[in-house]
C-alpha cells in the first residue's frame, strides 16, 4: 500500500475512506476535513501560490469549539479592546500575536487572505516576533469575524499586550544591538587598516597612503564614538555632576582622549593614531554589557511577568446575566465568572463550580491544585477545565498578587550592605585611577617614552572597575529569582544577606509544622457495620455542617441521610430510612443510645463518635497532623548543623509529641507571645543567630525579636508584612534550599569580588609598565566583566531536589 502524506500539512493521509480534492486536474489527499477546507479556501481565493512558495508544511488546522468562538466574540467588547486596540485615521488598529506560522509563505498567505476580508484596511505580520498589525473599519466588520478568518486558515490569533516596562526594555535592547553592530563594524574596518601598519605587512607605504588610511579610520571611528559610545559620555556627565564616580567616567575619558588625540594627529600630523583601539574598546565594552543585560533580563525578577497575570477586565455575574466590566470596577461581594483558560482577576471564594487552578504565579508550585466551592482562590491563578463563579473578597491593589508585586518592588529598591560596599569600593577605585593615570603619563613622558599616551590609555581602560560594580547586583538578582521559583519570597533587601549566619531555626507549631486543620488519623469500628459504611454515614451527616470537624468528612462518598439537625456544641442527628443516626462528642451521643459507651484507648487529639439509636458504630480519631515534608525539613536542617526548636502556645503534651515525631532538638509549650520573645532574647544573648518561622498573629512579637522572620504563605497579611520573607507554598523543605541559596550567594559574591580585585591589581602594574596595548586592555576588561556575570548566573539554575522521596515543587516540577 502506498503511503500518502497530507497535501496541506504533511501528516500521514491514510484514513479510510480517503479524503481527497481535485485541483487543476490533480487529485490531492488530506489527513482531515480541516486541511481539505483550508486548501479549498486558499484555492477559491486564488492563493495557490502558497503551496509553491512554502518551505515548511503548514500546521494542521484545529476546529474552533463553541466556547472558543464565544471567547473570540468577547473581544468585540469595547472594554476588552481598550488594552490592545487604538483608533487610527477613521479605523481601528489591533496588535495581535499569531500562532502556527512555519515559514515566510504563511505570512504571504495570511496577508493576502486578510486583504480579501470585508472591512480590512491593512494587515501585516512580523516574521521574527510573529506579531501582527491589523487595521480595520469597525462599522464594516467586528474584530471577532476577522480573527475567525485567521483561524479558518489553521492559524491562531490573540491580543498582544506589552506593558510599558517591556516596551522600554525592547527599545533599549534594539538600541543597544544597533550600537554594538556599529561598533563591531567600525572595529573590523579600523583593524583592517591598522594591522598592515602595526606589523609592517605592507612595505614602502607612501605618506599619502598612511594619511589616507588615517582619514578613512577617522571616518569609520566617528559614528562609533558619537553614537555607540554616547551612553558612556552621558553617564559620565551624570556621575561628575552628582559627584558619584562609576566605571563610566574612566571609560568616557579613555574613549574621548584617544579619539581627540587621533583626530589631532590625522589633521595636524604625528606618529600614532588610536582609532582601532577606540573602536575595539567601545565594541568589547558594549558587547560585555549587552550580554550582561540579556543575562540579567532572562534571570531578572519577574515582576513584569507577574503583572501580566492581572487581567484588565472581568465577567460580572448579575442573576442569570453576565457583563464584561473593567477589573478596577469590581467590588467585594460581587460575583465574577472565570472561564477555562482565563486568569482570576480577584481574590475570593468559589460559590459555584469546581476546577483545577495553576497557582504558579503566586506560590511557585507548577502542579495544578483542585479547588471546590467554599475554597479560597487568588488573583493570578489560571483556571483549568471548568467555569467558576467566585465571590469577590479582595480586588485591585488589595489582592495577594498585588501585595507580592509591591514586595518585589521594595526588595529591588533596597540595596543590601554588601552591594553598597561594592559600590563604595568601585567609586574609590575610579577616583584612584583618575589620579594615577596622569601620574603614569607624566612619568613616562619625563622618561622620554614615545608611547606615554598609549600606556596612559591602557591604564584607564584595563582598570575600569566594571567587574567590581557587577559582582554583587548580578548575584543578588539571580539568587532572588531562584528563591522566587522555590516559593520563598524575600520581603526585605537584607534578607538574603542575613540568612548566611543563621544557626538556629525556631518553629511555631500550629499552621507551621502542622497543617493547621484537623484530619482523620484513625478509625475504631465498635459496631456491626464496616469501615466504609461508617465513613459514608458520617459524611452524609457532616455534609450539612461547615464546622471545622465536619470539613474532615467533606469530599467523601456519602450515604443518603435525611432530616439532619445541628445540635450546637454537641453534634448532628439524622435518619437513614427509618434508623436514627447520631455523630458528635461522646457525651452527646451517649444521650441518644440505649447501650453504654465502649471504652477507647487514650490518645492525643479528638474523638468523634458515630452511633444509631441501638448501637455504637465507630470512633473517629481527629488531630492536626504534621506537614508531609516537616520531618524531612527538620532532618535536613540538622544535617546542615542548624539547631531546631519548637516554640508554641499549645498544651505542652501535644507540643512534645509533635517534637518527638519530627525529631526536633528542643520543645517549649504553653508559651505566651511575651514568653516566646523572652526565649528568643535568651538565645540571642548566647550568641545564636535565629530564624523564626511562624503563622498566626500571636507570632508577631517573637518574629520581631528574631534575626530573620519567615511567615507561612497561609499567614495573615499583617504577619506577612512584618516578616522578612514569606514561604508562599508552605513547603518547609524550601527553607533548607533558601538557606543553601543564601550561603551559595555569599560564596559567589566573594568569588566575584576577589576575581574583580585580583584582576585589577594584576592588570594595573602590567598596563602601567607598558606591557598591555590599548586594544588588549579593552578585551581584558570586557572578559573580566563577563566572567563575573556568568559566575553569578549559576545561582539562577533550578536547585537540586534535597530528598528524592519528596515530590517535586515549584520550578523543579518542570525539570
Amino acid at each position: 500500500m502506498t503511503h500518502l502524506d497530507c497535501f496541506h500539512c504533511g501528516e500521514p493521509a491514510d484514513g479510510e475512506p480517503p479524503i481527497t480534492l481535485e485541483l487543476d486536474g490533480t487529485t490531492h489527499h488530506f489527513c482531515c476535513q480541516g486541511c481539505k477546507a483550508v486548501c479549498q479556501t486558499i484555492h477559491s481565493e486564488g492563493l495557490t501560490g502558497f503551496y509553491d512558495f512554502r518551505t515548511e508544511p503548514a500546521v494542521t488546522p484545529k476546529q474552533l469549539t463553541n466556547a472558543e468562538v464565544n471567547r473570540l466574540r468577547e473581544l468585540d467588547h469595547p472594554l476588552v479592546q481598550e488594552s490592545f486596540v487604538a483608533p487610527v485615521k477613521g479605523a481601528q488598529e489591533a496588535q495581535l500575536l499569531i500562532g502556527g506560522i512555519t515559514c515566510a509563505a504563511c505570512i504571504w498567505l495570511l496577508e493576502n487572505h486578510m486583504k480579501q476580508q470585508t472591512g480590512v484596511v491593512s494587515f501585516s505580520v512580523n516574521h521574527t516576533t510573529q506579531r501582527a498589525r491589523l487595521v480595520w473599519s469597525q462599522d464594516q466588520a467586528p474584530l471577532s469575524d476577522l480573527l475567525i478568518a485567521i483561524h479558518e486558515l489553521g492559524y491562531t490569533a490573540r491580543p498582544y499586550q506589552a506593558d510599558e516596562a517591556e516596551q522600554a526594555l525592547k527599545a533599549e535592547h534594539r538600541s543597544m544591538l544597533i550600537r554594538v553592530a556599529i561598533a563591531g563594524i567600525g572595529s573590523f574596518q579600523s583593524m583592517m587598516l591598522a594591522f598592515p601598519l602595526y606589523f609592517e605587512l605592507v612595505n614602502d607605504l607612501s605618506p599619502e597612503f598612511v594619511s589616507f588610511f588615517r582619514w578613512f579610520s577617522l571616518l569609520v571611528a566617528t559614528p562609533v564614538v558619537l553614537y555607540s559610545a554616547a551612553p558612556f559620555f552621558r553617564n559620565a556627565r551624570r556621575d561628575i555632576q552628582s559627584r558619584h564616580l562609576t566605571m563610566d567616567v574612566p571609560v568616557a575619558i579613555a574613549i574621548g582622549l584617544a579619539y581627540l588625540a587621533s583626530a589631532w594627529v590625522t589633521i595636524v600630523g604625528g606618529d600614532e593614531v588610536y582609532f582601532e583601539s577606540v573602536c575595539m574598546f567601545t565594541f568589547f565594552l558594549l558587547l560585555g554589557r549587552y550580554i550582561e543585560v540579556q543575562a540579567r533580563y532572562r534571570a531578572g525578577l519577574t515582576g513584569n511577568a507577574l503583572a501580566g497575570f492581572q487581567p484588565t477586565v472581568a465577567t460580572l455575574v448579575s442573576g442569570d446575566d453576565t457583563d464584561i466590566v473593567p477589573a478596577h470596577q469590581i467590588r467585594p461581594g460581587d460575583i465574577v465568572r472565570v472561564r477555562p483558560g482565563e486568569t482570576l482577576p480577584v481574590d475570593g471564594e468559589i460559590v459555584r463550580g469546581e476546577s483545577t487552578l495553576n497557582e504558579a504565579a503566586l506560590t511557585g508550585e507548577y502542579l495544578p491544585e483542585t479547588r471546590y466551592p467554599g475554597d479560597t482562590v487568588h488573583a493570578g491563578s489560571v483556571n483549568g477545565e471548568n467555569p467558576l463563579d467566585v465571590r469577590v473578597v479582595k480586588a485591585g491593589a488589595q489582592t495577594r498578587l498585588s501585595g507580592i508585586l509591591r514586595v518585589l518592588d521594595r526588595v529591588q529598591s533596597e540595596k543590601p550592605q554588601v552591594a553598597m560596599m561594592a559600590d563604595r569600593m568601585a567609586g574609590k577605585f575610579v577616583g584612584r585611577v583618575l589620579i594615577l593615570a596622569p601620574v603614569v603619563w607624566i612619568g613616562w613622558w619625563l622618561a622620554g617614552a614615545d608611547n606615554a599616551f598609549d600606556i596612559t590609555l591602557s591604564v584607564l581602560v584595563v582598570t575600569c572597575p566594571c567587574a567590581l560594580s557587577l559582582a554583587t547586583p548580578t548575584a543578588i538578582t539571580s539568587a532572588t529569582v531562584r528563591l522566587r521559583r522555590l516559593g520563598f519570597l524575600p520581603t526585605r533587601g537584607h534578607t538574603l544577606e542575613s540568612m548566611n549566619t543563621i544557626d538556629t531555626v525556631v518553629f511555631d507549631k500550629t499552621g507551621t509544622l502542622t497543617r493547621g486543620e484537623l484530619s482523620l488519623t484513625g478509625i475504631d469500628i465498635v459496631g456491626s457495620m464496616d469501615e466504609t459504611t461508617c465513613l459514608k454515614l458520617a459524611a452524609g451527616l457532616e455534609k450539612y455542617s461547615e464546622h471545622p470537624i465536619a470539613r474532615v468528612f467533606h469530599r467523601r462518598d456519602t450515604a443518603a441521610v435525611e432530616n439532619v439537625e445541628n445540635h450546637v456544641g454537641g453534634g448532628l442527628s439524622g435518619q437513614l430510612g427509618e434508623r436514627p443516626l447520631f455523630i458528635g462528642h461522646r457525651g452527646f451521643v451517649q444521650q441518644h443510645v440505649s447501650t453504654p459507651a465502649p471504652s477507647a484507648e487514650p490518645h492525643q487529639g479528638m474523638e468523634i463518635w458515630l452511633a444509631s439509636d441501638r448501637e455504637w458504630l465507630a470512633c473517629f480519631r481527629l488531630d492536626d497532623q504534621p506537614r508531609a515534608d516537616a520531618r524531612a525539613a527538620i532532618r535536613a536542617l540538622q544535617d546542615a548543623g542548624i539547631r531546631t526548636l519548637l516554640l508554641s502556645g499549645d498544651r505542652s503534651g501535644h507540643v512534645e509529641q509533635v517534637a518527638g515525631m519530627l525529631g526536633i532538638d528542643e520543645a517549649i509549650g504553653q508559651a505566651s507571645p511575651e514568653e516566646k520573645l523572652a526565649v528568643l532574647q535568651k538565645l540571642e544573648s548566647e550568641g545564636r543567630h535565629i530564624m523564626m518561622v511562624g503563622d498566626g498573629l500571636n507570632d508577631l512579637p517573637s518574629m520581631a525579636g528574631a534575626g530573620i522572620s519567615v511567615a507561612m504563605g497561609t499567614a495573615a497579611d499583617l504577619t506577612q508584612l512584618k516578616a522578612d520573607a514569606v514561604l508562599l507554598n508552605g513547603q518547609l523543605l524550601q527553607l533548607v534550599e533558601a538557606l543553601k541559596t543564601s550561603r551559595q550567594t555569599r560564596r559567589i559574591i566573594r568569588q566575584n569580588l576577589w576575581w574583580a580585585l585580583a584582576y585589577n591589581v594584576c592588570a594595573l602594574p602590567l598596563a602601567a609598565a607598558g606591557m598591555v596595548p590599548p586594544w588588549l586592555a579593552a578585551i581584558g576588561m570586557s572578559l573580566s566583566s563577563l566572567v563575573v556575570v556568568l559566575n553569578a548566573l549559576r545561582l539562577g539554575k533550578a536547585p537540586a531536589q534535597p530528598h528524592q522521596d519528596n515530590p517535586p515543587v515549584g520550578a523543579q516540577a518542570l525539570s
